[in-house]
């Protein structure tokens, strides 16, 4: 099954749309936090606070679309209250630590370089995924008439990609070399994650079924 094809099924149903949009809520929520723990405790650019800045109010902008799913339950990011909970969990940091391994092997980098490089082709690798995934989520809202919308973050999104291409192609001597790098780690755990997504959402239409 394709992605839009489990939006399609996530969408249709209050509590699992609940808890897809919790789960990218969350994701985001990684990512700023991850980006905030990359920052020298020093030099700390614009770019780099606007980036974590952004990522946390797009965590808090899906959470609070949640109350228009007319579902009650996602307060927290406690497990039941996610999709595909142990793989969203660790995604951003399995990326992290594939990409980390990576450069330290390649590119002898360590220290605060070490993070920053991580932080360059980590966040990289999700904005390409982002500027996929999102349009799709925005396109499978419209044609079920949501009014939740995905156009303010796909827009920010869209500047943060190009943003991280400029940074790294200052910090990387071969940027394209190894942001394909990132790119095929990533693939990796998303088609991993949509299988699992589209796995708990067969179960629940299943438990729908037999419940009728």
């Amino acid at each position: 099954m394709d992605f839009k094809n489990i939006l399609e099924q996530i969408v249709t149903q209050p509590e699992l749309h609940a808890r897809w949009l919790n789960t990218l809520s969350m994701m985001e929520n990684c990512g700023a936090r991850k980006i905030s723990a990359s920052e020298h405790s020093h030099d700390v650019d614009l770019i780099v606070l606007k980036h974590a800045a952004e990522e946390a109010r797009h965590a808090y902008y899906l959470k609070n679309q949640i109350s228009k799913t007319g579902f009650d339950g996602c307060e927290t990011y406690h497990p039941g209250t996610l999709l595909s909970p142990i793989r969203s969990f660790q995604y951003l940091h399995q990326l992290d630590t594939h990409v980390s391994r990576y450069l330290k092997e390649q590119c002898s980098l360590d220290g605060h370089e070490l993070k920053y490089g991580s932080y360059l082709l980590v966040t990289y690798a999700i904005e390409v995924r982002a500027d996929d995934l999102y349009p799709i989520y925005e396109e499978v809202l419209k044609a079920k008439g949501s009014s939740i919308t995905m156009r303010m973050i796909i827009v920010e999104e869209k500047g943060h990609l190009e943003e991280m291409i400029e940074q790294m192609a200052r910090f990387f001597q071969d940027w394209p070399k190894h942001g394909e790098f990132a790119l095929g780690q990533e693939k990796q755990l998303f088609e991993s994650w949509k299988n699992s997504l589209e796995v708990e959402v067969g179960k629940y239409y299943a438990n729908l079924q037999e419940m009728a």
